[in-house]
C-alpha cells in the first residue's frame, strides 16, 4: 500500500505468500473451497455458507495479501450493493409479476392453455417443461421453472420420477439469460466486460444446447418411440428457440432472449402439423403412469385467457420500448456515477480497477422495467393496489434467504476481486495454456453444481476466467462466456435443484434417485459445451464470434 496526498492506494499482489503464484494461488482459493466443501460436503445452508466464504475471504485480503480492513470491508459492502441492486431488484419484481398471477389463477388458466395445445405427452413435455419453463426461468428462475414444470407435468398424468427428470433436463439452455438476463448482467459487472459483447457470446453457445435438449426431451419421456415419432416438431422447437434466443441476445436485449425464445419454441410446436396428431393410446398408456388432474378439462372464457398471456406480452413490449434508441438514452440520462467511498486500488499493472466506481442505472436497469411491467400487470388481471404491495413484500419475505445468499456472495466475489484473490487464482490457471479452453466450461459447470446458480457461480469465477483468457492469450469474452454456458449443465444436478424438484412432485428423500438419471446428461452436454468452446477458441469455430 502507498500514500497520495490523503488517500491510501492498494496495490494488488500476484505472489504474496513467499513470493510463489503457486502458495499464492492455494491461499487465495480458500474462500472457495470453503463455500463449496460446506455447500457440498457438509451441505449447510446456502446463505451460511456464503456468509462464512465471505469471512475467510475477508481474513485472506487482510492477512496474506495486506489489504487495508476499510478497502476489505468497503469492497465486501459494493459486492453486497451489487447483490441488491440491480440483481436482486430484477429477480423480486420478476417473482412479483408471477405471484400476481398465482393469486388472480391466471397462471392456472395459462396453464390449461398450454396443456391444450397437444394431448400427445411427449410434446407435452416439450410445451410444458420447455418452452414454459423457459419462460418462467425468464421471469423468476431460482428453481420455480423446475418445481412448476414438474407439478404441472404430474398434473397431465406423468410419473413422478419422470416428471421431476424432464423439468430438471429442461432447465439449461435458458439458464444463462434467466431472471431477466441476471446471470449475464453479473458477468458482465464482476469482468468489467461490456455486457454486450459477453450476452453475444453467450448467445452463440447456450442456442446449440436448445438445438438438441428438446430432442433429449422426448427421449426421456418415450424413448427411442418418442424421438423417431417426434422428432420433427422437437427439433422444429429448438431450432426456433435456438434462433430467437441467438437474435434477441445479440441484436436486441440480453434480457428479453428467453421471454422470445420460449414464445418462438411454443409458436413453432404450434404451427409444426406433426405436434397436433393425436397420440396412440398406447403411447398414453404407457407414458402417463399418474393420474390426469380434472382442473385441465375446465373451459376458460377467450377474455381471460388474453389476461393471462397479458403480463408477459407487456414485459416484452416495454423491455423493447426501452431498447428504442431514443428511449434508451431518455432512461440512461437517470444513471447515476460515484466514486465508491474508501476504496482506491490499483491493478499488479498499477492501473486503477473499475470497481473503485459504482455505476447506478436507476430507471433503465431490468428491475425497474419488470417493475413497471408489473404495474401494468395489476392492472390488467385486476390487482388492487393495496393487495399488489402486499404480494411484493411477501415476494421479499419469500426471497429472504436467496437474498442473504446472492449478496454474501457478491460480497465474496468482490473482496476476492479487488484484494487481487482472483487475479492470482487467474494467473495460476493460465499455466493450462490450450487446455483452459476445454476446462473454462467445466469451472462453470462445478461452480452451479454447488451453488445452485449461474449468477452466484459468474460472481465466483467470471474474474478468474477473465484474468486467465488474458494471461493464456485466448479471448476474454469467449471464456468468461464459457464460464456461464458451461454452468447451465450444472443446473440440473445441484442439491438444490434436486430437492426442488423432489418436494415438487412428492419424492422427498429421492433426490439421489434423480441424480443418478440426470448425471449422465448433465456431464453428455458439458462435454458437447466443452468441444464448442475449444473449437471456438480456434479457426474451425472462431468464425461464430463476434
Amino acid at each position: 500500500m502507498t500514500e497520495t496526498g490523503e488517500a491510501p492506494v492498494y496495490v494488488q499482489e500476484l505472489e504474496p505468500v513467499a513470493g510463489s503464484l503457486g502458495l499464492s494461488a492455494l491461499v487465495a482459493a480458500l474462500p472457495l473451497l470453503i463455500v463449496l466443501v460446506l455447500l457440498g460436503g457438509v451441505r449447510m445452508k446456502a446463505h451460511l455458507a456464503g456468509l462464512t466464504g465471505l469471512l475467510a475471504a475477508v481474513l485472506v485480503a487482510r492477512l496474506a495479501y495486506g489489504m487495508p480492513l476499510g478497502q476489505t470491508l468497503s469492497s465486501a459492502a459494493q459486492g453486497a450493493v451489487f447483490g441488491l441492486f440491480p440483481i436482486l431488484w430484477i429477480v423480486v419484481n420478476a417473482l412479483w409479476v408471477y405471484r400476481m398471477t398465482v393469486r388472480t389463477r391466471h397462471f392456472d388458466i395459462l396453464r390449461r392453455s398450454f396443456g391444450r395445445l397437444s394431448d400427445d405427452p411427449r410434446i407435452q413435455a416439450l410445451v410444458i417443461a420447455f418452452c414454459f419453463g423457459a419462460l418462467l426461468e425468464a421471469l423468476a428462475g431460482f428453481g420455480a421453472p423446475v418445481a412448476i414444470s414438474a407439478v404441472m407435468l404430474v398434473a397431465l398424468g406423468f410419473e413422478p420420477v419422470r416428471a421431476a427428470v424432464v423439468a430438471l433436463v429442461a432447465n439449461t439452455a435458458p439458464v444463462a439469460f434467466g431472471a431477466m438476463g441476471t446471470p449475464v448482467v453479473t458477468l458482465a459487472q464482476v469482468t468489467g466486460l461490456p455486457l454486450d459483447s459477453v450476452a453475444s457470446v453467450v448467445g452463440r453457445q447456450t442456442p446449440l444446447l436448445a438445438l438438441v435438449v428438446p430432442l433429449v426431451l422426448v427421449w426421456l419421456v418415450d424413448g427411442r418411440r418418442g424421438l423417431r415419432e417426434t422428432w420433427v416438431p422437437a427439433l422444429a422447437c429448438g431450432v426456433a428457440f435456438a434462433v430467437a434466443q441467438f437474435a434477441a441476445s445479440n441484436y436486441v436485449s440480453a434480457q428479453l432472449a428467453d421471454i422470445g425464445a420460449a414464445l418462438a419454441g411454443a409458436g413453432a410446436l404450434a404451427a409444426v402439423p406433426h405436434a397436433r396428431v393425436p397420440a396412440t393410446e398406447s403411447v398414453r398408456a404407457s407414458v402417463l403412469t399418474g393420474v390426469r388432474s380434472e382442473e385441465l378439462d375446465e373451459e376458460d372464457p377467450p377474455r381471460e385467457v388474453l389476461r393471462a398471456y397479458a403480463p408477459y406480452a407487456l414485459i416484452v413490449l416495454i423491455f423493447s420500448v426501452a431498447q428504442i434508441p431514443a428511449v434508451k438514452d431518455r432512461l440512461d440520462q437517470a444513471t447515476r456515477t460515484y466514486d465508491w467511498p474508501f476504496l482506491n486500488v490499483l491493478g499488479s499493472d498499477g492501473e486503477p480497477v473499475g470497481g473503485n466506481v459504482f455505476t447506478w442505472p436507476i430507471v433503465s436497469t431490468g428491475g425497474t422495467l419488470v417493475l413497471l411491467a408489473g404495474i401494468c400487470t395489476a392492472a390488467v388481471v385486476g390487482v388492487h393496489a393495496r393487495v399488489a404491495v402486499k404480494e411484493w413484500l411477501a415476494t421479499v419475505h419469500e426471497l429472504r434467504f436467496a437474498i442473504l445468499t446472492v449478496t454474501s456472495v457478491l460480497a465474496l466475489a468482490y473482496v476476492m476481486n479487488l484484494s487481487g484473490q482472483a487475479a492470482t487464482i487467474g494467473h495460476f490457471v493460465a499455466a493450462a495454456g490450450a487446455g483452459l479452453a476445454f476446462l473454462s466450461p467445466v469451472l462453470g459447470w462445478f461452480g452451479v453444481a454447488v451453488t445452485g446458480s449461474d449468477t452466484s457461480a459468474n460472481a465466483l469465477f467470471g474474474a478468474l476466467q477473465v484474468t486467465a483468457a488474458r494471461e493464456s492469450g485466448l479471448s476474454p469474452d469467449l471464456l468468461a462466456a464459457a464460464n456461464s454456458s458451461g454452468g447451465v449443465l450444472g443446473k440440473m444436478i445441484s442439491p438444490q435443484n434436486l430437492t426442488i424438484a423432489c418436494a415438487a412432485v412428492g419424492l422427498a428423500g429421492r433426490e439421489g434417485d434423480l441424480l443418478r438419471k440426470v448425471l449422465p446428461w448433465s456431464l453428455g452436454l458439458l462435454l458437447v459445451m466443452c468441444l464448442i468452446v475449444v473449437g471456438q477458441s480456434t479457426p474451425v469455430l472462431g468464425w461464430m464470434l463476434p
